[in-house]
């Protein structure tokens, strides 16, 4: 009886209802999900307390009784023989505390227990269906009761085996597992669907649920989808009678499993576990959300037994949210070092993947007019790693009646020249050059980074402050500062002043390849300048050059080639070059002995965390012995540098059978070829 649960409860509760319901059909049946995972958390958490407080809240259509919504009749629909569940969630370490504590008081055992360790890939849950060896069906999970049958879609993916490789598998094996797509097929794919002008895929895990609902298959078979085995469900037959075992007969059988899995002795091992994933979870080539945490026992596991929606012998322990809604209050807009003018998004302070963010990049006005965005909206923002916060999409029925269209400038916002836009290109710029502040500063900070001129002690807010204070008007002018007006700088003592300008005479020794970078030309990245360097061997001969004889450069194309001729062809640029090398910077020749150079012609691969180098060392180490450094693994690969969470690219490595090397293999590789390192 509900007469004796207040009224607001009663309301709150319902509520509660529509917004998770709301949440689950997107999520689930329509793949176009509003609401963050973390909102969603919230709130099913809220109803969970709300009805342990007034059991008689608990209906049997709360969403605490369910998995997921029901499937869309577009696809055949299949009825699990054993139920797909969801899993209990973990926030905090006591939370994963008490989950221990309440399995060995169920157990009546003080012992510790041994708990398998998986990350939680954020994908579509499957079941595949296998009989005598054979695919029979694919399902998804659906409303954990009856799922949807995409048995021709899933047959389009590689990583998913259609005939098991061993005889001695169960006559009936039903295998579970997450269907996912990499960040780097991810990035691919919509990279790929804005060269076409069609619309973008706001994260992976949604990428892949919309590549796995196509009704043609051959789309599917486009989509860079992966599988990952994590469990079973109906078998008839026998297997181990651990967890972790099973995975690896799994394994043995033709399936992918997690590579980071791990098995610990208690629930330390387990709080330790998830501290060493989140540390590496921005390096990983997927997405994962959290980490399961299972008794590894199956015999523990059976007698633990379930809940109504849940195993007791299970739990998803949940990283702090990586997106999250906020409200967006304005947008400013900052001019870059290449005159690029750039929105950004002011936000409602919120705390997202374990920062208060409270600014965000809307990239530019195709940006803008993509995501529908207005002044006032709520948005969905997302960060993952280390990566700059960004909006990924509009709720759009939060959107209030006063909300106002975001205004694109006609003038920088810094010195007031007209912003102009390149046809084809979806970046307005301010035309001022350096008569521009803002771009003067930015193109001075660049010039001083490590990887350029690498002068140190200049920092960002330095440089700032002395373009500000009108000592600093050229690139070239930082090689006239002297100690009188630095020392009369805020906060700028004696000492600091002469190790600046010690570290700027330092910096008058460099290469031509760091010297080339430190220009700032656009679309030269490191090893574009190195190349160039290369080919020409002194700055006269680059010069010189026209896009014709640019292009005979190794990556270096029609659009490179143009920027580069583009900017030795503009007066105040020679002179500038003039003043930094009647300054006293300077370089030996480029020129290269090919026989110092025994990696010539050789491509190779970086892919993991390298623990002792930066990646970017080992770039260059490589190339400094003629290799070139490429992004992905092909036929023309000559060895792959593998360090741990290597992944897609060590496996596609594996199945070309090209030569791997471990982190150790390449610095003694590198000391034979005489580098100290």
């Amino acid at each position: 009886m509900t007469k004796n649960i207040p009224t607001e409860k009663q309301q709150r509760a319902q509520e509660l209802h529509d917004i998770l319901n709301r949440a689950n059909y997107q999520y689930y049946v329509l793949d176009s999900p509003e609401l963050p995972d973390a909102e969603f958390d919230r709130c099913m958490r809220e109803l969970q307390q709300l009805e342990a407080e007034f059991p008689a809240l608990i209906t049997p259509d709360s969403p605490t009784q369910r998995v997921g919504a029901a499937p869309l009749a577009a696809f055949d629909q299949i009825t699990h023989e054993m139920p797909m569940l969801s899993l209990d969630n973990a926030f905090s370490d006591e939370e994963l505390e008490d989950f221990d504590r309440r399995i060995r008081e169920r157990l009546n055992s003080p012992a510790s227990v041994e708990y398998a360790c998986e990350p939680k890939l954020d994908g579509i849950a499957i079941s595949l269906l296998y009989r005598d060896g054979l695919l029979q069906r694919a399902a998804t999970r659906g409303d954990g009761s009856v799922g949807e049958n995409i048995t021709q879609n899933v047959r389009t993916i590689h990583s998913v085996p259609l005939k098991l490789l061993a005889s001695d598998v169960p006559a009936v094996l039903e295998v579970r597992g997450e269907i996912y797509m990499p960040k780097a097929g991810f990035a691919a794919l919509n990279e790929k669907a804005r060269a076409a002008g069609e619309k973008l895929f706001v994260n992976p895990r949604n990428a892949a649920a919309g590549s796995l609902r196509q009704l043609d298959s051959r789309i599917t078979a486009q989509r860079p989808l992966e599988l990952c085995a994590y469990s079973v469900g109906l078998v008839e037959g026998d297997l181990p009678e651990r967890h972790s075992d099973i995975l690896e007969q799994l394994n043995r059988w033709g399936f992918r499993i997690n590579s980071e899995m791990a098995v610990v002795d208690d629930i330390k091992g387990c709080i330790d576990y998830f501290r060493q994933l989140g540390d590496k979870r921005a390096q990983l080539p997927y997405d994962i959300d959290g980490i399961v945490f299972k008794v590894n026992s199956i015999p523990l596991q059976k007698r633990l037994g379930f809940v109504a929606r849940a195993p007791r012998w299970a739990t998803a322990y949940k990283f702090p949210a990586q997106e999250e809604m906020t409200r967006l209050l304005d947008v400013e807009f900052q001019v870059g070092r290449t005159g690029a003018v750039t929105p950004v998004a002011r936000l409602e302070p919120v705390f997202v993947g374990g920062v208060t963010v409270s600014n965000a990049t809307l990239h530019n006005r195709d940006e803008i007019e993509r995501l529908g965005v207005k002044i006032g909206d709520t948005v969905i923002i997302r960060r993952a790693g280390d990566v700059i916060p960004q909006v990924v999409s509009v709720v759009e029925i939060k959107r209030p009646a006063d909300a106002r269209d975001i205004e694109f400038p006609t003038h920088c916002p810094v010195c007031d020249s007209p912003v102009e836009a390149t046809p084809g290109e979806a970046v307005a710029r301010c035309s001022g050059g350096l008569i521009c502040s803002a771009q003067r500063k930015q193109a001075i900070k660049h010039f001083a980074a490590r990887r350029a001129m690498d002068i140190d002690g200049l920092g960002d807010k330095l440089v700032e402050q002395l373009v500000d204070e009108g000592l600093l008007k050229s690139v070239s002018g930082l090689y006239h500062l002297s100690l009188p007006p630095l020392i009369a700088l805020e906060r700028m003592g004696e000492k600091s002043a002469q190790n600046l300008l010690d570290a700027l005479e330092h910096s008058k020794h460099t290469t031509l390849p760091k010297f080339l970078y430190a220009l700032g030309i656009r679309e030269v990245g490191e090893a574009t300048a190195r190349n160039l360097a290369r080919h020409f061997g002194d700055l006269e001969h680059l010069m010189e050059a026209d896009t014709e004889a640019l292009q005979q450069v190794d990556d270096v194309g029609p659009v490179v080639a143009h920027y580069v001729a583009e900017f030795f062809e503009q007066p105040h640029n020679l002179e500038e070059l003039a003043a930094l090398q009647q300054a006293g910077v300077h370089w030996e020749s480029e020129k290269q002995d090919t026989s110092a150079q025994p990696l010539a012609g050789q491509t190779w691969v970086l892919t993991g965390k390298l623990e002792t180098l930066s990646r970017n060392e080992a770039k260059d180490y490589l190339q400094r012995l003629g290799a070139k450094v490429a992004g992905s693994v092909s036929a023309n690969t000559h060895t792959v540098v593998a360090g741990p969470g290597a992944g897609s690219k060590l496996n596609k490595a594996r199945d070309l059978a090209l030569p791997i090397l471990d982190e150790e293999g390449l610095m003694a590789m590198l000391r034979e070829q005489g580098i100290e390192i």
